[in-house]
């Protein structure tokens, strides 16, 4: 089945979880491990961001191989919450 796509994709793998499910299924150790090498904030006011409250970004772009062509990926080296 083809999809139309009005030559878009997603921009972002976009949250897996609430905000309010990262606060109480993520402690602050795993969410320092997860931002290994990532210059933010590890601390229990910013574990609503952590990586896994998102999607898996490879697996957002491979649901999409259809209507994009990867030319580059990009890390994360940085990120910025109030």
């Amino acid at each position: 089945m083809a999809r139309l796509s009005f030559l878009a994709s997603a921009t972002a793998p976009g949250r897996a979880i609430s905000r309010g499910a990262a606060k109480r299924m993520i402690n602050i150790e795993d969410h320092i491990k997860a931002t290994e090498g990532i210059e933010c904030r590890k601390d229990a006011d910013v574990i609503d961001e952590s990586p896994a409250a998102y999607k898996d970004v490879a697996a957002v772009i491979a649901a999409q191989e259809d209507l994009i062509e990867v030319v580059h990926r990009l890390r994360q080296v940085e990120n910025v919450k109030g």
